[in-house]
């Protein structure tokens, strides 16, 4: 999932330059949407695991 936000931001960017303002913004909000879900996922794995005890 984090590939994707990387996709996408690279998207963003790259039509940012060119002056696509409508790519880039809407490449920009689906970026930060992917990052946020891989964040909170990341989160919860984090305290699953140490409910469950860990490694």
């Amino acid at each position: 999932m984090l590939y994707w936000t990387l996709v996408f931001l690279l998207i963003a960017l790259v039509a940012g330059l060119f002056g696509f303002g409508g790519i880039a913004s809407a490449s920009a909000g689906i970026a930060k949407i992917l990052f946020a879900v891989f964040l909170v996922l990341f989160l919860l794995s984090l305290v699953f695991g140490a409910v469950r005890g860990g490694y």
